[in-house]
């Protein structure tokens, strides 16, 4: 049977019981050949029905899906325990929280074979369900929120820095060795930079189509962009890679806003320099919030300004703390923290 194998689907998890079903059912509603697919499961020590739930599917299906143990409970732990227990030629990433089109996985393999690309993938197409996940994914299409990158647009196709998830050739991940399990956060980034550094190139094309859902609550989005900020200094510390605009300005924002106030009140002729700017700023918020299409209402257009203040805030911080010697280091991990 593994030598009929041509794409492995690694998945990694934890605690995923409200949306693992939807997942499985989605990667058995493939239209890529059943006999040359093999589903791996990892799971980081998940404490609800996500182990039960998969298992059923196991007994079902026991050639064709399988269950590894991920005691880190980390992203790259998981992904790294799934490719070097793959058998395919393609490693295609899935996260549980998205929904994939039935041709996803025949159309990362066409890619990879049609490009020569050591990594394909689409943009991230973000969704929601409630009120508010569908205001946070309203900001991942505008670029005054995360800057405008090329894989947050649906029509975007070509040479890329990096996709949503992505689809590998094994032996690029072997040559480039594997995810760096130090990264708990930006670990794709990490990755996606040493395959462009040793040559390698990544394909984007909205052919490659998937939904994502964002975090839902306004405090698990604070959390998760403080960690992107914090993380992301650690990519460039480690290779010495230049910070672009868009990694500095929400840290210079955070600095303006404590410094810039701080001064203002010390030094009073400074104060209605501080106050004009934060009024451009915030002009500038509801400008872009008000001309988002995907935030339907007054109510949603009014809470987007304040996810728009939240994500440049949390990243911004983040960014800060991970400046000093030893931040970025590899902390535990948490509940949700095998989510992109």
């Amino acid at each position: 049977m593994k030598d009929k194998i041509s794409v492995s689907v690694v998945v990694p998890l934890r605690n995923e019981e409200a949306y693992i079903e939807k997942c499985i059912e989605s990667l058995l509603a493939q239209d890529f050949p059943r006999e040359q697919t093999q589903l791996i499961f990892v799971d980081g020590d998940s404490a609800d029905r996500t182990r039960e739930i998969i298992k059923r599917y196991i007994e079902q299906w026991p050639s064709l899906i399988s269950l590894r143990d991920n005691p880190a409970r980390t992203v790259p732990c998981a992904m790294n325990i799934g490719i070097r227990a793959a058998a395919g030629k393609y490693i295609v990433r899935i996260d549980a929280h998205s929904e994939y089109a039935e041709d996803y996985i025949s159309q990362c393999v066409h890619y990879l074979e049609k490009t020569g690309a050591a990594n394909v993938g689409g943009p991230m197409r973000a969704t929601g369900k409630s009120f508010i996940q569908s205001v946070v994914a309203a900001a991942y299409y505008s670029p005054f929120a995360l800057g405008g990158g090329r894989f947050h647009d649906e029509k975007y196709e070509g040479w890329a820095d990096t996709v949503y998830l992505g689809a590998f050739r094994k032996e690029v991940l072997l040559a480039a060795g594997l995810f760096d399990e130090n990264f708990t956060r930006n670990q794709d980034d990490e990755l996606n930079y040493r395959i462009i550094k040793s040559g390698g190139k990544i394909f984007l094309t909205p052919q490659i189509k998937s939904l994502y859902y964002p975090r839902a609550s306004l405090r698990k989005l604070f959390s998760q962009y403080f960690q992107y900020g914090r993380w992301k200094t650690a990519v460039i510390k480690k290779h010495g890679r230049p910070a672009r605009p868009t990694h500095l300005a929400p840290a210079a924002f955070v600095v303006f806003l404590l410094g810039g106030g701080t001064a203002a009140l010390v030094f009073r002729p400074l104060a209605p320099v501080y106050a004009g700017v934060l009024a451009l700023y915030f002009l500038l918020n509801l400008f872009f919030s008000c001309t988002n299409r995907r935030a339907a209402g007054p109510a949603a257009k009014l809470l987007l300004t304040w996810v728009h203040f939240i994500l440049h805030i949390s990243y911004g911080l983040g960014f800060i703390s991970g400046l000093p010697p030893g931040g970025g280091k590899k902390a535990p991990a948490r509940e949700g923290e095998n989510r992109p």
